[in-house]
């Protein structure tokens, strides 16, 4: 138990759950709020969203303890949830809870950067030591780009690899307040996956260095330039960062991990300071829907940039199917077709918001449960691919593409999408 917990934690900021025994679960009532569109058949949606609820019951059902989600396209919207939000009370989960997103935060951070690109005040080619002169080593910070930190191609470790290695780590970073120049140094202890853009290498300490860059070219902190330039241009009002604030504000539920003794501790109330700009904010389904639908459909990004977001270089050369990393977001492809967005997971909560290439159409899901088991064939990830891609595509897709979007899911854990079969 304790042996495979503490090789989990090497991607806790990724959005695929994975490793320790599932948790046990009374199955709650569940909790559903549909919102209907004004034109087409009412009968033919609400199958529609019946079929979604019975889909997010049968994830409960196989263990997750709570789940909530959003599915839109142009014309019909619908929310829903199943389990419970907090297991002290019983408390249903509900669709508008607020909820830690992980490298969600990512997408956002990114957005910023394109921004001050699009300002000509960053450029994407130019070395990270041009504007971060003493974060690297010179020779490093000489060869690392702005646009291989974006892409995750920088080659630099990844450094929760480092600060997240086992239950008493975690115990201690839930407490501790950590500065991202301490973060960047932690990246710097581990050897260097590759060349500086030879190759693509999930690390979230190249965000870490993109938050160090916000900050030194604007003179305002992340939090201060993503608000400014993303949240309230878009309303998003129940998504911010927490920073060294444990508390989760406004309506949340618990975040459930098995421990030590296999039953689920809460580890909701959590100093987010080691996430910072890879994965610290806290947001709502709501939100990141109408966050991606602004981002994908032009309202964001000036096209040049958006481009750039979108040219991504694949997870696996040898598996092109599983889809790429861009500039803060990546791509997957279901049999409808593909689909944007990123996941995202901390300690108890996980997210995933995908949508398509338009921003008209998506699906974002999130769980209050991570690191229940292990393999890819767990019964809550077979419920969530399903789920998701009947949200997208109107139908569950055959076996073996459910297991190639969990697949793509679990890249962004350690960069390596086969590296939990």
């Amino acid at each position: 138990m304790r042996k495979a917990f503490l090789g989990v934690l090497v991607g806790a900021l990724a959005a695929s759950p994975v490793v320790v025994p599932v948790v046990a679960v009374a199955a709650p009532a569940t909790d559903t709020d549909i919102v209907a569109g004004r034109s087409g058949d009412t009968s033919a949606k609400y199958d529609r969203a019946a079929h979604l609820q019975k889909l997010l019951d049968a994830e409960h059902a196989a263990g997750m303890i709570g789940v909530l989600a959003r599915v839109r396209d142009s014309r019909w919207s619908w929310s829903g949830a199943a389990g419970v939000a907090r297991l002290d009370d019983g408390a249903p989960m509900r669709p508008r809870l607020r909820h830690r997103v992980g490298s969600i935060t990512k997408s956002f951070v990114a957005t910023a950067v394109l921004q001050l690109v699009g300002e000509r005040r960053v450029r994407l080619d130019e070395p990270i030591a041009t504007y971060l002169p003493n974060a690297l080593p010179t020779e490093l910070g000489a060869k690392i780009t702005v646009r291989h930190l974006l892409q995750h191609t920088s080659g630099l470790g990844n450094y929760t690899s480092a600060l997240l290695t086992g239950p008493e780590a975690i115990e201690k970073a839930q407490i501790t307040t950590y500065r991202p120049a301490e973060l960047m140094a932690m990246g710097l202890t581990l050897p260097a996956t590759n060349e500086p853009g030879a190759a693509w290498s999930y690390s979230n300490t190249n965000y870490i260095l993109l938050g160090m860059l916000l900050e030194r070219v604007t003179g305002r902190s992340v939090a201060t330039e993503v608000r400014r330039r993303v949240l309230w241009p878009l309303r998003m009002r129940d998504t911010y960062f927490p920073g060294t604030q444990p508390r989760i504000r406004g309506p949340h539920g618990g975040a459930y991990v098995p421990w030590t003794d296999d039953k689920p501790r809460d580890f909701v109330n959590f100093n987010m300071s080691w996430a910072g700009a890879a994965g610290e904010l806290v947001s709502t389904a709501k939100d990141l829907d109408r966050f991606y639908a602004a981002l994908l459909g032009g309202q964001l990004l000036r096209p040049a940039q958006l481009t750039e977001m979108l040219r991504t270089v694949p997870f696996d050369p040898a598996r092109p199917e599983l889809g790429g990393y861009g500039l803060g977001v990546f791509n997957t492809n279901l049999p409808c077709g593909s689909f944007w967005g990123h996941n995202g997971g901390v300690i108890g909560h996980t997210t995933v918001s995908l949508h398509s290439p338009d921003g008209r159409r998506g699906v974002t899901l999130g769980e209050n449960l991570n690191f229940y088991g292990e393999g890819d064939e767990h019964p809550i990830d077979v419920a969530r691919a399903k789920f998701i891609t009947t949200a997208l595509c109107g139908s569950e897709a055959p076996t073996g593409a459910a297991r190639s979007l969990g697949e793509a899911l679990r890249a962004t854990a350690d960069g390596s999408p086969s590296a939990h079969r």
